[in-house]
């Protein structure tokens, strides 16, 4: 088994908790180390009241002794601090009038409400909506953490960034560039309010979400992720589950609200002949563009994304996926009440406006998270001595074929 992790805790409950089972021993992490995407996360415009409320924090309970992992599930735990709050409505004791009275029977259109309350025979619509809140992305984010700190160490790079809000579109694409030009980009956006390097673009983004809060209403968007620093061959072509494209698109189909994946230039391949499309294979001893990831075979054009037949190709892994605008809106959509059968307007909770800029970074931890996997799945898995080891041995078998 590689990497595998799992998350636990509600919206409002007393804190979330993450296990990721899997990472080497003799990775040096920290807190710090998890809290700076956690602090991303946290920011975009267009995020809703509760940021005010959270800071997140992740505290480390088990795997890591003396700042270095040691070979065993790592607990991470981050806590809700809107718990004060809720405790008579969301305490795992008890069943006070006040929870009652809280109940809630009104689905909203576009969440796991209806069909989770359905499936899961309650009657009380809190008890989905708590779980299938997007809260439970934090932790995603944590662990993902983790992920790309070890894959730092192997000068594997993640990032993120917006290329649309509703309507306002930006002209940058991942596929277009090369290492180097994907790292300045993405220090770029990271200094846009919206996560957007196109500064014209960011504006007319920060304008239609101030449209969208003066009217009740919400957004979604499109952000890349792309991935730098990749050997060939991580991935394989010989089974439909190995395939690399088809785990990275899996993940990032995860996250809520995400409604469409694609890799390379995607969908636009459907307009295209053929030899617009594929990316030619090149090769120079000397080429600039060449490096030991791919020996001295290159390619002038990016349209596969960097993965072809499921398998890494030494140039750019490019991610691109599309967040429906938030469905709880100020501005309620109708819907029928659970118990009444009556119609009525969909309860409204406390939520963004836009949170595309956030999708990004939850994106780079789910990348994170298949990347490491499959990295491991190469290069051995126990300590970060061996990993290394595996890992230079293939570096220099590449650079003589």
């Amino acid at each position: 088994m590689g990497i595998r992790f799992f998350t636990a805790g509600e919206s409002h409950g007393k804190a979330l908790t993450g296990i990721l089972d899997g990472v080497p021993s003799g990775l040096f992490i920290s807190a710090d180390d998890i809290d700076k995407d956690l602090r991303r996360r946290q920011g975009g415009y267009g995020r809703g009241g509760r940021m005010k409320i959270e800071t997140d924090h992740a505290e480390i309970l088990s795997g890591v002794r003396w700042g270095k992992t040691i070979g065993s599930p790592i607990t991470i735990l981050i806590e809700n601090r809107d718990w004060a709050n809720w405790q008579d409505i969301m305490g795992a004791e008890g069943r006070g009038q006040r929870a009652e009275s809280r109940a809630v029977t009104r689905p909203r259109p576009g969440h796991a409400d209806l069909a989770g309350a359905i499936k899961y025979d309650t009657h009380d619509i809190r008890n989905i909506l708590e779980r299938s809140s997007a809260r439970e992305t934090a932790m995603r984010v944590a662990l993902g953490a983790v992920a790309k700190k070890f894959l730092s160490d192997f000068n594997v790079m993640i990032g993120s960034y917006v290329i649309q809000v509703g309507s306002q579109k930006s002209e940058v694409r991942s596929q277009k560039f090369r290492e180097k030009e994907l790292l300045n980009i993405f220090k770029i956006a990271e200094k846009s309010l919206v996560r957007c390097p196109d500064r014209n673009a960011s504006q007319k983004m920060v304008k239609l979400i101030d449209r969208a809060i003066k009217e009740g209403n919400s957004l979604g968007g499109i952000f890349e992720v792309f991935v730098t620093g990749l050997p060939v061959g991580l991935g394989s072509h010989t089974q439909w589950d190995r395939r690399l494209d088809g785990r990275l698109a899996q993940a990032l189909m995860s996250i809520q609200a995400i409604k469409g994946v694609e890799i390379g230039i995607g969908f636009e391949i459907g307009s295209r002949f053929g030899s617009e499309v594929m990316d030619e294979i090149f090769y120079s001893k000397k080429s600039a563009i060449s490096s030991q990831l791919s020996a001295g075979f290159f390619r002038k054009t990016n349209n596969a994304g960097g993965i072809e037949g499921g398998m890494t190709n030494g140039m750019p892994v490019i991610l691109r996926a599309v967040m429906k605008p938030i469905p709880t809106l100020r501005k309620s959509l109708g819907s029928v009440d659970i118990n009444t059968k009556k119609p009525f307007k969909a309860a409204y909770e406390r939520s963004d406006v836009c949170a595309v800029p956030a999708a990004g970074v939850v994106g780079e931890a789910m990348a994170a998270l298949v990347i490491a996997d499959a990295f491991l799945e190469k290069f051995g898995r126990d300590s970060m001595a061996e990993v290394k080891r595996n890992y230079n041995s293939y570096l220099k078998y590449i650079s003589k074929f």
